[in-house]
């Protein structure tokens, strides 16, 4: 409702806006000459310098706040508020004051209101009062509303208010729209009130009709659908924008309640005919999704309403099957018709965007349906894990360990397989482009793993059969050699292992199937061997296979020594075999497969030591086992770092035997981490002479001075601190040969603090023999000498501060 100014008023403004810009552009270009000559060094001296200015600021002048409000927009706001208040005025005028009036009172006034009101707008739209006539037509167009509702109320007021209101709203519908189109007719310009408006009355005739008819639900909904094909039509054939709008809103609006609709008859319907009439309606909606598709200029838009057409022709035509066939064939029948879909989309003459709607529409409904059968795919493949809490309580009678009457949607797993199936050997022979054929193929590779994983379940094969359908699955990925059919293939293997928990004997036979196929398989990545294991063989490098061989050595070192009845300290002895064929596999190989390999051996040496964690001295064995292993590594070059984890493991397990026998000197603990630690630190020094005695000697001397003058300092016998100040002294003497400053510093410091602690009980009673005014006395007397000899104390200081740092 922007109105344009008068030509008059516009030229005003023009000159206005003209004017301030010559002004700008000559201070400007004064500026301008200014800074120029500035620039040059020759400054005039009879012109002031120009204001320098903001990019846009008015010349001259007070400074003017800006309107917060344009004037079109004022009169606009005005106009309406104006319209408003005529129309609530009107309202209350014949819900309120119209029994005041005789029947001929009454049509006079509204009669002479409304036509003036319809009227008006001609005038005004010829004297280019666009806004003005927008509202006065608004006004008028309300009052035909009311016009109505007072006719029902004089002289209808015994017919069916529904049925009126639908009549009603048809004929506001028609005059609306023909008073617009005689409005552009007689004035030039038309208004974008009255057909936007006739639009909007015009998505109540159908509906009131229908449920003036009783016709619930089939009539509402036909007539939801109707209403939302004729908005579908005046949106596309329409080119007033606001009438587009409003029309794609009402298509929209009651398209979707409609398709809701139907959509709920038909899945409510409780046989054919119902099933029938759902299918008719959901038709009748495709089909207008469709049409709008095919006449839409918007590629975009063209695609979603096909899509939209695509999915709804899928519901309607699966509608009637679904009923006459059992549940659990639900999806598979809607899956067929989508597959249908995909290759209706293959017609030629259909336009691109319809084409690639019901391509995606039939990817929709494949989607769907494979993610119904996901649940039982999981299922199917978790369900062996309840085996872990009842292992070898005996082979079950069939592989499906989920019955019906505990999971509900268990007899579906009867048709999820065939889903599976279908969409697989979709994938096979429609993709054919080079850049997707190997991702469709792998999909359809997971999809049929998936497949035969419901195999035993869906078919209710013998525990045996089942077993063996899995280890065939797992080698034949195998022997596929590719990454993700390799990772399948550990997943079966899993799923396999844990099924085979069931029996003792399907346990021992299946973990050494699974240890010696996945050994095969690692040995085949080898760079270098005498025979070659073509059928095993990765390609590449991978670390998967040989970790895999060695978790299921892991557990069927620990399942052999179970069915031995060994005690579980005796099996972590069987365990460690497996750290000792891993260290001696990663010693063939490089790379991730090597820190893999090795990762998975200490693994099994942490199970080892937990098995033997209730055994002290077999603790300590197991420990002092995995030092060597850890030792054998450190040979290799590149393995250098490992022999400190040795170290520490054999010191380890030096404490747990120490501990198996009840030894409480911490020195028995201590001293087999210092001799070890100061032997390396010579050994370290000895290479690098550069290296520092704190670095070198430090950590061995602390581990043990410290925790002995600990308990040194409570200990009530004399052995202990004299041993531990005899070990102190010769520390001391030797830092201070070598100069040293890491032993000299510890040694020196851990005497002193012995000699103070033995010492303390004799000066105790030296003090008590003294006089009360000793102590201060030779506090003061300590003072002064110092005051008197401070220099001299402060060059010494500095003496031994240098000795100290030309240590090492």
């Amino acid at each position: 409702m922007t109105q344009i100014p008068p030509p008059a008023e516009e030229l005003r403004l023009l000159d206005a806006e003209l004017s301030w810009l010559d002004g700008r552009r000559s201070q400007l270009l004064a500026r301008r000459a200014w800074l120029v000559a500035q620039l040059h060094g020759a400054p005039s001296p009879r012109t002031a310098a120009p204001p320098p200015m903001a990019p846009w600021s008015r010349p001259s002048g007070p400074a003017v706040a800006a309107p917060e409000a344009s004037t079109p927009g004022v009169q606009n706001l005005l106009l309406l508020l104006g319209g408003a208040l005529l129309t609530l005025a009107a309202v209350a005028f014949t819900l309120v004051s119209w029994g005041d009036l005789g029947i001929a009172g009454r049509a006079v006034v509204l009669g002479a209101v409304t036509a003036a009101a319809l009227v008006v707008p001609v005038a005004l739209l010829k004297r280019g009062l666009r806004s003005t006539a927008e509202s006065v037509a608004g006004l008028g167009l309300a009052l035909t509303v009311l016009d109505a509702y007072a006719l029902h109320e004089v002289a209808l007021a015994d017919t069916d208010g529904t049925g009126y209101a639908a009549v009603v709203s048809a004929v506001l519908a028609a005059g609306w729209a023909a008073y617009g189109r005689g409005l552009a007719r007689v004035s030039g310009p038309a208004l974008r009130l009255p057909v936007p408006a006739a639009v909007c009355a015009a998505q109540l005739p159908l509906l009131l009709w229908a449920v003036t008819a009783d016709a619930l639900p089939y009539g509402v909904t036909t007539a939801l659908l109707v209403t939302a094909a004729l908005d579908a039509i005046v949106a596309l054939r329409c080119h007033a924008l606001t009438v587009r709008v409003v029309a794609a809103t009402g298509a929209y609006g009651m398209g979707g309640w409609g398709v809701l609709a139907a959509g709920w008859l038909s899945w409510t319907a409780d046989g054919p005919g119902a099933a029938a009439r759902a299918a008719a309606l959901l038709l009748l909606a495709a089909s207008i999704a469709l049409i709008a598709a095919w006449r839409s200029p918007a590629p975009g838009l063209a695609l979603g309403l096909a899509v939209t057409g695509g999915l709804l022709t899928v519901a309607a035509v699966a509608g009637v099957p679904r009923v006459l066939l059992p549940e659990a064939w639900f999806v598979p029948v809607h899956l067929v018709f989508g597959m249908a879909l995909l290759a209706a989309s293959r017609v030629g003459r259909i336009p691109e965007p319809i084409r690639h709607g019901l391509a995606w529409a039939s990817a929709g409904v494949q989607g769907m349906a494979l993610l119904w059968a996901l649940p039982m795919v999981a299922a199917a493949l978790m369900g062996p894990v309840g085996r872990l809490g009842s292992v070898w309580d005996g082979a079950p009678g069939s592989a499906r360990l989920l019955p019906k009457d505990e999971v509900p949607w268990a007899a579906d797993v009867v048709t999820a397989p065939v889903v599976l199936l279908m969409v697989a050997a979709l994938l096979v022979v429609v993709v054919r482009d080079a850049t997707w054929r190997p991702r469709a193929l792998e999909a359809a590779l997971g999809l049929v793993w998936a497949t035969l994983l419901l195999a035993p379940h869906t078919l209710r094969l013998p525990y045996v059969a089942a077993l063996l359908l899995l280890v065939a699955m797992t080698v034949g990925l195998l022997a596929l050699r590719g990454t993700r059919s390799t990772v399948l293939a550990l997943v079966t293997s899993a799923d396999l292992a844990l099924l085979a928990l069931a029996a003792e004997p399907a346990t021992l036979v299946v973990l050494a199937f699974l240890t010696a196929l996945f050994t095969l398989s690692a040995l085949a990545a080898l760079p270098a061997r005498s025979v070659r294991l073509a059928f095993f063989d990765l390609g590449a490098l991978r670390p998967v296979p040989a970790v895999a061989a060695l978790v299921y050595a892991t557990g069927l070192a620990c399942a052999s020594g179970a069915s031995l009845g060994w005690a579980p300290e005796h099996i972590a002895l069987l365990v460690l075999l497996v750290s000792v064929a891993a260290a001696g596999f990663a010693a063939r190989v490089e790379g991730g497969t090597q820190v893999a390999v090795e990762i998975a051996g200490g693994a099994a040496a942490l199970v080892a030591v937990g098995l033997a964690v209730t055994d002290l001295p077999m603790l300590a064995l197991v420990i002092a086992l995995c030092g060597v292993i850890a030792s054998g590594t450190a040979l290799r070059p590149e393995r250098r770092p490992a022999g400190w984890v040795a170290t520490g493991l054999f010191v380890v397990a030096t404490w747990v035997r120490l501990a198996a026998w009840e030894v409480e000197m911490p020195e028995a603990y201590t001293l087999p981490v210092t001799v070890p630690a100061l032997l390396i630190g010579w050994l370290l020094r000895h290479g690098d002479p550069r290296t520092s005695s704190w670095v070198a000697y430090g950590p061995g001397l602390a581990v043990t001075l410290v925790p002995s003058l600990a308990m040194a300092w409570d200990d009530p016998h004399w052995q202990r601190p004299l041993l531990l100040g005899v070990a102190a002294l010769v520390i001391t003497l030797v830092g201070a040969r070598g100069r040293l400053l890491a032993p000299l510093v510890l040694g020196g410091s851990v005497l002193l603090l012995i000699t103070l602690h033995e010492l303390a009980p004799y000066l105790v009673q030296v003090a008590g023999l003294l006089p009360r005014w000793a102590p201060p006395a030779l506090a003061g007397l300590l003072l002064l000498a110092l005051g008197a000899t401070y220099e001299r104390r402060l060059r010494e200081v500095r003496r031994v501060r240098d000795v100290l740092g030309k240590m090492d």
